[in-house]
């Protein structure tokens, strides 16, 4: 055993992703994967940027390391390490800052490590084909996520992660499929498509392919059950799309549609490319092939230029719309970014108060969706144990408890007795 490595991965599934993949990586080489809580020789943290708030928790975090073992190696890798390496050599606990590039080499890179604090980060915007981690089939849980390109080409003016990433690649299709099929073979049940942009997958390409081309090669893999796709640019939802989707029964009825206003000014100055018309139509299309489908979505408040009458437009479309549930943002400036330096910066008070209006409405979605499934019987994939309960999710993404034995990595139907705002509870049906 050459040693105990501990990693921690913020931000979205993408990070999940890599992590997993450097973690097989490491066990692949001879390391021991321990917990970022237990004492290891290296500590890796896979560092968010998508807001200021996600940079202060990959510096804390950063920091919290040397207090659990003050010789072990320290290593920032990520999308926070690939834009913000300067801020980071300012902490002196970090050994080494890795880029999102490097991270595939990442074993290799701290074996070599000769003790000198050092930053490895190419430019990724000059990248042009997929960094390849190969066949990944580490994971933590019942379910895996799977990474099917990296970059994006959209540039919203709030959005720093273009430059964290790069331009659209696009993961092969075979790699894909056997990544997949050997996570079936492991017994997984269900996989997460994720991506930085995954509606833009195979746009890159010379060859005509499209995200409904891979998901429904997928959809043929023996042994796997469940299908989520990750964030969908809402452009992406068409009457063609929809109908090919709807005719793939392993895809999950939960649709995370990223939104970020419900008002065309704003969408404009944010460079979102569609209209709130645009959005619903699709919205609508979604409910009609999938009659019990699950909705979320993020919004960002406190966007530089909303006005209050600009919030109201927002919170009637968000109503009117009626999403599950709603990830709220309050507006970061991100420097390098073009809203950034926009004028009319909002009032971090305002902010703050649109944000709770906001997480009332979705908390009130929420507990009325949930309640309608009391007396009705839903099929649940069970992940873990949470104390006396199994917990486990529906395919439209509800959270659902039970008693019953080994019941984990189970499919199984759940009669539900209570809601709990939250979450189900039920009595599994085996």
């Amino acid at each position: 055993m050459k040693g105990k490595v501990a990693f921690v991965s913020l931000g979205c599934k993408v990070n999940q992703y890599e992590t997993n993949a450097m973690s097989q990586e490491f066990i692949k080489s001879g390391y021991e994967v321990v917990e970022f809580s237990d004492v290891a020789d290296i500590y890796i943290v896979n560092t968010c940027t998508v807001t200021n708030i996600a940079d202060r928790k990959s510096r804390q975090m950063l920091r919290r390391v040397k207090e659990i073992n003050p010789e072990a190696v320290l290593v920032a890798t990520g999308c926070y390490a690939q834009v913000g390496k300067e801020e980071l050599e300012k902490i002196d606990d970090i050994d080494m800052i890795i880029g999102n590039n490097e991270k595939k080499d990442i074993v290799e890179i701290i074996e070599n490590y000769c003790n000198e604090k050092n930053a490895i980060i190419t430019d990724v915007m000059h990248k042009k084909e997929y960094v390849e981690f190969g066949t990944t089939t580490y994971t933590e849980k019942t379910r895996a996520v799977v990474k099917i390109q990296d970059g994006c080409d959209r540039f919203c003016s709030y959005c720093i992660i273009p430059y964290a990433r790069g331009r659209v690649r696009s993961r092969k299709l075979e790699n894909i499929v056997a990544e997949v099929e050997q996570i079936a073979d492991n017994g997984i049940q269900e996989i997460v498509i994720t991506g930085i942009h995954i509606a833009s997958y195979g746009k890159d390409f010379n060859y005509e392919i499209t995200l409904i081309d891979l998901l429904e090669e997928l959809n043929k893999v023996k042994g796997l059950k469940r299908i989520r796709l990750g964030s969908i640019e809402p452009t992406i939802i068409t009457d063609e799309f929809v109908s090919r989707l709807s005719k793939l029964e392993k895809i999950c009825d939960h649709f995370h549609l990223s939104l970020q206003s419900g008002c065309n000014e704003t969408l404009k100055r944010m460079n979102r490319r569609y209209t709130c018309d645009e959005f619903e139509n699709g919205t609508k299309l979604l409910r009609k092939a999938f009659p019990k489908a699950a909705l979320t979505t993020d919004v960002i408040v406190g966007f530089p230029g909303e006005t209050d009458e600009e919030f109201s437009k927002t919170y009637d479309f968000l109503k009117r719309i009626a999403f599950y549930k709603m990830h709220i943002f309050k507006y970061s400036q991100r420097k390098g970014t073009k809203a950034a330096v926009m004028p009319n910066q909002v009032d971090g008070a305002i902010k703050e108060q649109r944000s709770k209006v906001l997480l009332e409405l979705s908390d009130e979605n929420e507990k009325m969706y949930n309640s309608e499934y009391v007396g009705k019987t839903v099929e649940v994939l069970f992940e873990e144990k949470d104390g006396e309960f199994y917990k486990g999710h529906t395919t439209n993404y509800i959270e659902v408890l039970a008693k019953g034995d080994n019941l984990e990595n189970a499919i199984c139907d759940v009669i539900v007795s209570e809601s709990c705002d939250t979450h189900l509870i039920g009595s599994a049906n085996i």
